[in-house]
C-alpha cells in the first residue's frame, strides 16, 4: 500500500489531538508538513508533533512535491479557497466542516475537483463529519438497519448551551460566532455534525423550514434555530438549538414503528433503545484521537481499499440544510 503523506493547512486547536496526530498513526498515513501563517507557531507546532516540514504560506506547501494529499483545517472562510489550490494541483483533500460558508461554495469545490479531474477521475474530496466513521455512531447506524425500532418514523433533535463568558465582549469574539468566517455561528458548527449524521443513518433530506433569530444579542450570528424537515424516505423531523439558555442539554431521539433510539451527539452518554421489551444501554466511548477512524477511511480510499463515507457530495448536502434552515435571518 502507498503512503499518503500529508500536509496541513492551517494547525491550529482541532489539529493538536482531534486530527493531527490521527494523520500520523493511522495505517498507511504520514503527516509531513504543516503551515500556519504565523511561521513560528508553524514551527512550534512541527517541532512539538515531529512533523519534519514547515511553511507560513498555503500554496507552497499545497505544491510541495512531498506532499501527496491536503488537510485543510481553516476556519470555513478560507475552505473555498484551499480546496480549489489544492484540486488545480491535482492533490486530494480532506476539508474541516462545516464544509464551507455555505451551499453555493460547496457546489464550486466539488466542481474545482471535478473539473481538475484526471485519467483515474476526479480528484477526491472528503469532508471531516468524523461521526460518520466513530464505533459509537455506527452502534446506532447498526441498530436502525438491523429493525431494533421497527419501521422509522420521526427524528427529534434537541440542542441548548448557556452563553459562554468569552461571547461578553464584544471585541474578541470567537471566529464560530462570525458569520464572515463561520457562515454562522453555533448552530452552523455544531448542528452540522447532528444533521450530517441523520443523513448517513436516515438518507438525505429532502424539504427543510427554519426559523432563526439572535435573542440574545452577545454577537452578530444566529442563537437560536428552530427547523423542521422530511427526509426522502418519508421520516420527518424536528429540531431545536439554543445558545443563551441557563442550562444545557444535548438529546436526539429517532423513534419507529416498533422503539427508539436516543442519544447525545457531544458526549459519551450510553446510547437507549427502548422497546416493548423495556431498555437497553450501549456505552461507546471516543477514541483518543477521535478523526482518526474517519481519516483511515479517507487513507483507505485513496490507496483503493473501501470508500470514505463523508465526501464533497454528502457534506454539501448538509450545507443546504443549514441554508434553508438561515434562510430567514439576516447577518
Amino acid at each position: 500500500m502507498k503512503t499518503i503523506r500529508w500536509g496541513i493547512v492551517g494547525c491550529g486547536d482541532v489539529t493538536e489531538v482531534k486530527s493531527g496526530p490521527g494523520l500520523q498513526k493511522a495505517r498507511h498515513s504520514a503527516l509531513v508538513a504543516v503551515m500556519r501563517r504565523n511561521g513560528e507557531l508553524a514551527k512550534d507546532y512541527a517541532q512539538r508533533h515531529g512533523v519534519p516540514t514547515w511553511y507560513d504560506d498555503a500554496e507552497t506547501l499545497i505544491n510541495d512535491p512531498q506532499v501527496d494529499a491536503v488537510y485543510v483545517a481553516t476556519p470555513p472562510s478560507s475552505h473555498k479557497a484551499y480546496t480549489i489550490m489544492a484540486a488545480q494541483a491535482g492533490k486530494p483533500v480532506y476539508v474541516e466542516k462545516p464544509m464551507a460558508l455555505n451551499y453555493a461554495e460547496c457546489v464550486a469545490m466539488i466542481e474545482a475537483c471535478e473539473k481538475t479531474a484526471s485519467s483515474e477521475g476526479a480528484i477526491p474530496l472528503f469532508v471531516a463529519y468524523y461521526r460518520r466513521g466513530l464505533d459509537r455512531f455506527l452502534k446506532i447506524k447498526e441498530l436502525l438497519d438491523s429493525g431494533a425500532i421497527g419501521e422509522m418514523r420521526f427524528v427529534t433533535i434537541t440542542l441548548y448551551q448557556p452563553v459562554h463568558s468569552e461571547e461578553l465582549n464584544k471585541d474578541t469574539l470567537p471566529w464560530r460566532v462570525l458569520p464572515e468566517v463561520a457562515g454562522g455561528g453555533y448552530f452552523v458548527d455544531l448542528a452540522s455534525h447532528q444533521l450530517d449524521f441523520l443523513d448517513y443513518v436516515l438518507g438525505p433530506i429532502r424539504s427543510v423550514h427554519g426559523f432563526a433569530a439572535n435573542q440574545a444579542g452577545h454577537y452578530p450570528a444566529e442563537d437560536i434555530v428552530s427547523g423542521s424537515f422530511v427526509f426522502e424516505s418519508g421520516v420527518q423531523g424536528m429540531g431545536t438549538w439554543c445558545f443563551s439558555t441557563f442550562d444545557a442539554l444535548d438529546r436526539t431521539e429517532i423513534v419507529g414503528s416498533k422503539g427508539r433510539i436516543a442519544y447525545t451527539t457531544f458526549d459519551d452518554t450510553p446510547i437507549t433503545l427502548t422497546t416493548a421489551s423495556g431498555t437497553e444501554e450501549f456505552a461507546i466511548g471516543y477514541p483518543e484521537h477521535i478523526q482518526q477512524p474517519l481519516i483511515q477511511s479517507v487513507v483507505d480510499a485513496l490507496n483503493g481499499l473501501r470508500t470514505c463515507h463523508s465526501t464533497g457530495n454528502s457534506a454539501a448536502r448538509t450545507s443546504w440544510v443549514m441554508d434553508q434552515m438561515l434562510a430567514g435571518y439576516k447577518f
